[in-house]
């Protein structure tokens, strides 16, 4: 029988959770977040989700169905603007941020571990960008610490039902993002290699395996009967974009944050070698292992190993509650450091500054994906509403990337504006224009392929962002079109996009 008590049942070291300043720290953390939510506008794969969420399916070429049922989600129950397509990512913070206090109580931590876990967790660049923005990252870190906290249950209580519930928690999570199977394997292995060996001989550790298989095998069916697309994806992603892994470390560094790196790296440390955490230095080896993988296979996949983080914040929170605890000076210092450099994470992952910032500094945040939409938009519109009266009705719009035709489609409503297709990723297969289009006004698509499939093509605009700030679209083309040199179904395969935004 499943048991949420304060003790376990083999080491004794699990506390109740406390649970109204954990509330407290959660519900601090959406007042951060959440009042930020409508800053500018969505970002591509936002309105990406939310496009695909009104055609929800079982999976897409690029991504499992997860994150655009979010996004429609968000819409339905709280409004479709921006706050409402980010509201689950909301929900996924505050999770991620509670799911990080349950696993300190689960090491034995008391409530100034719990609240000193649930505040650097939140205050890291990744829970705080992940509970901003809608991203297949933001459901997956939180399957993630479901996962880990279980197998820690399991571990240390002797309970091996909670690897029942792990199981389950990584078929759903399948349906986010298919790298959450990178844990439970990394932690067999781990298993195997560092102890407790005996964990491999139960069967609900393997029952929870079969439930996982059951769960995903959906997911495996779409992908074997559409040609395995996700390898394909993962092809077009690597391509071009390896880094050097010496840089890994100060990847982390930067994502997490200095300080938060700094109590992961003593919660890694300490669980590989303390002794009454024994039962769980498997998930320690599990991170190290999952790192290897990701520099051996994928250098740049920085965001593949963020789901093992989260545990080994809260262990180095219970390690860091013990030094603080011998002296009254310690503690006021870790504040003070963790607030100086929580300032510091908010600012540089949160669009908190005025556009002319990310102007400037146009790598500094995810926001620059943000800015200028609704003036593509206009701009589009403005294209559509000079053609002849009589062309209106065969037109349509060509984007070059989902990020515009995503933005188009929000939209709409406020523009009139044609059908709209693009080649990119899952929107290639909804098909192409019907023949009847033979005037296209082309958002961003390369001019030379223009020139090539069209007897006319004239520049009207070229894309701004009003701020000058150097995107993806910023400067290209905004064409009309017209006569097609040959049917959509022959010029079609030439508008396909594989890859990321």
């Amino acid at each position: 029988m499943f048991t949420i008590e304060g003790v376990a049942a083999r080491t004794g070291l699990a506390v109740p959770l406390a649970r109204r300043p954990v509330a407290v720290v959660a519900v601090l953390y959406a007042a951060l977040v959440f009042p930020l939510a409508g800053n500018y506008g969505l970002t591509a794969d936002e309105l990406y989700f939310r496009m695909l969420g009104d055609d929800p399916r079982w999976g897409y070429f690029d991504q499992p169905a997860l994150a655009p049922l979010f996004a429609k989600a968000g819409t339905v129950l709280f409004g479709d603007t921006v706050w409402g397509v980010r509201a689950p990512a909301l929900l996924c913070g505050m999770a991620i941020v509670v799911f990080s206090a349950l696993i300190t109580a689960e090491l034995g931590g008391g409530t100034r571990a719990q609240v000193l876990s649930a505040a650097t967790t939140g205050t890291s660049g990744v829970v705080l960008v992940m509970g901003h923005f809608l991203l297949t990252n933001s459901p997956d870190l939180v399957a993630w610490c479901a996962v880990a906290l279980f197998a820690m249950r399991a571990l240390l209580r002797g309970n091996g039902r909670w690897w029942l519930a792990a199981g389950v928690t990584c078929g759903v999570a399948t349906y986010a993002k298919y790298v959450v199977l990178l844990l439970p394997v990394t932690l067999v292995v781990a298993l195997l290699v560092v102890g407790p060996r005996r964990e491999l001989r139960s069967r609900w550790l393997w029952a929870g395996a079969g439930l996982a298989l059951v769960l995903t095998a959906p997911n495996f069916v779409y992908q074997a009967v559409n040609g395995w697309p996700q390898l394909v994806m993962a092809r077009a992603l690597s391509e071009g974009n390896w880094t050097d892994g010496l840089m890994f470390p100060l990847d982390v560094a930067i994502m997490a944050g200095p300080a938060v790196t700094v109590i992961l790296g003593a919660g890694l440390a300490f669980v590989l070698r303390r002794p009454r955490w024994r039962p769980v230095r498997a998930l320690g080896a599990a991170y190290l292992l999952g790192t290897a993988l990701v520099l051996a296979l994928a250098p740049s996949g920085i965001d593949y190993t963020e789901g093992y983080w989260v545990p080994l914040i809260a262990a180095g929170s219970v390690v860091a509650d013990e030094w603080i605890a011998r002296s009254r000076s310690r503690l006021r210092m870790v504040v003070a450091v963790l607030s100086v450099f929580a300032v510091v994470q908010v600012v540089v992952s949160l669009p908190v500054m005025p556009a002319r910032v990310y102007v400037k500094y146009p790598g500094s945040s995810l926001t620059t994906e943000t800015i200028g939409w609704e003036r593509l938009v206009g701009q589009v519109a403005d294209a559509y509403a000079a053609l002849p009266a009589d062309e209106r009705s065969r037109a349509v719009v060509l984007t070059r990337n989902f990020g515009e035709a995503g933005a188009l489609h929000w939209m709409r409503d406020e523009h009139p504006l044609p059908p709209i297709h693009s080649g990119h990723n899952e929107l290639y297969f909804r098909g192409a224009p019907p023949d009847s289009a033979d005037v296209v006004i082309a958002v961003g698509v390369d001019e030379n392929r223009l020139k090539q499939d069209f007897h006319q093509c004239d520049v009207v605009a070229r894309i701004d962002n009003g701020y000058g700030l150097e995107t993806t679209e910023q400067g290209r083309a905004i064409s009309v079109c017209r006569e097609p040199r040959a049917p959509w179904s022959a010029l079609w395969p030439g508008y396909r996009l594989i890859g990321a935004y």
